[in-house]
């Protein structure tokens, strides 16, 4: 299991990826500057624009290693798969599921509620350790919101509704997310959510962390079989990993958001770590993102205990696990999908 950790960043822009022997090989300006063993990975995220030689990627495939390609700052581009590792009654059974609007919406309703779930414990944790510096009665507001929001995503039968719903408690989490910013209130602030492109310091940690999620997310469904194209609450689009998008809800508020809050609560990034564009745009800098993805990767190795099935494991096995959980529950193995409900 630990393997499935193991992923390697290409984070220089002009780096070329090749395969030598049994090696990844990483080349700039045609030198060599680092190999590593294909056997020992079990993903590769380059944000190069320079790209990977086909050999690589036919490697990639044959070993069952994940080639992921993002911009620089992070916007995924595209995946790199071979055959598929699952078999075709459990797709089929996704597909149907998919087709099903109804069935579709038990399973995004139960991703929502622990999409909720997590963004409420979220917020109560900062008002539970920073009591004296923030304002709890805001951040209660807010709690107060959400949980309100609880039995009505329960029993929501229609997408759109549900859709309606999400919405209004990610409104409710957003609202108070600049009180859980604790430290250079200058340089790090939040005042609404922007993503194409990201407008502010915040804004560019948050749309990376959520790019490199979603590749996860994508990775982990694939390894047990399922399409990551295929959603049920983002519905299916053209070069869009839309269950990876329904898989990563869960998420977001508990690992990519809390992760982005103790970068700048523990002053590890800093303003001279992202430029700013003429466009307006505010992008992480190479050393920046070198910074964030170090520190990405020693979280994923943190350990916490699942709360379904009550074991420890490593952050970065919880899409994994999830993976397997929601491919369980269409084989019928499971009554409902268990959403990952962190406190």
């Amino acid at each position: 299991m630990r393997k499935l950790l193991n992923t390697l960043f290409v984070t220089s822009e002009d780096a070329y990826l090749t395969i030598e022997g049994q090696n990844v090989v990483v080349n700039r300006e045609k030198r060599e500057i680092a190999r590593f063993p294909l056997h020992t990975l079990s993903g590769i995220i380059s944000f190069s624009y320079a790209g990977a030689s086909p050999a690589l990627m036919g490697g990639c495939a044959k070993h069952g290693v994940s080639l992921s390609f993002c911009t620089p700052n992070g916007r995924f581009l595209a995946r790199s798969v071979g055959e598929e590792n699952g078999n075709v009654l459990l797709r089929r059974m996704q597909y149907r599921a998919a087709d099903d609007t109804a069935h579709s919406c038990r399973i995004a309703r139960n991703m929502i509620f622990g999409k909720l779930h997590n963004a409420r414990w979220s917020i109560e944790r900062t008002k539970r350790d920073h009591s004296l510096r923030v304002d709890t009665a805001h951040l209660q507001a807010s709690i107060d919101r959400i949980k309100a929001l609880y039995p009505v995503v329960l029993e929501e039968i229609s997408l759109e509704s549900l859709r309606g719903g999400e919405g209004i408690g990610a409104k409710a989490y957003f609202d108070v997310f600049d009180e859980m910013i604790l430290q250079n209130k200058a340089d790090f602030f939040f005042r609404e959510r922007s993503r194409r492109p990201p407008l502010d310091n915040v804004n560019a940690m948050l749309s990376f962390a959520y790019s490199l999620l979603g590749n996860d997310c994508a990775a982990a469904l694939e390894s047990v079989g399922l399409d990551a194209y295929v959603g049920f609450l983002h519905r299916d689009r053209p070069g869009r990993t839309s269950l990876a998008l329904d898989l990563m809800e869960e998420m977001r508020p508990c690992f990519a958001d809390r992760f982005v809050l103790s970068l700048i609560n523990n002053r590890v990034v800093r303003d001279d770590d992202f430029e700013h564009t003429d466009s307006g745009a505010v992008l992480l800098t190479g050393d920046g993102r070198k910074k964030f993805l170090q520190a990405w990767q020693e979280r994923k190795r943190e350990t916490i205990t699942h709360p379904y099935l009550k074991e420890k494991i490593a952050w970065g096995l919880v899409p994994y696990v999830q993976a397997l959980l929601l491919a369980r529950y269409l084989r019928d193995d499971l009554d409902a999908y268990p959403p990952f409900l962190w406190k």
